[in-house]
């Protein structure tokens, strides 16, 4: 897996849009708030270093070669 997300700015916004994904399980009410589980994506993404859209679409923010 070669890493295609390294630019401090991307993977603040992965971690900031996480983290807003996921309190929803705290915020929504019944089983939709378990549509919140999707913010653990961006979040391991980030920290990973590598995403599977980025590397679909030929994207890479990764200073790194």
């Amino acid at each position: 897996m070669k890493k295609n997300v390294g630019h401090p700015i991307d993977k603040a916004i992965r971690i900031v849009i996480g983290i807003v994904l996921l309190s929803l399980i705290f915020i929504l009410q019944g089983d939709i708030r378990w549509v919140g589980l999707i913010g653990i994506i961006p979040i391991v993404t980030a920290a990973v270093g590598w995403c599977p859209g980025w590397a679909v679409l030929g994207i890479n923010t990764c200073k790194t070669k």
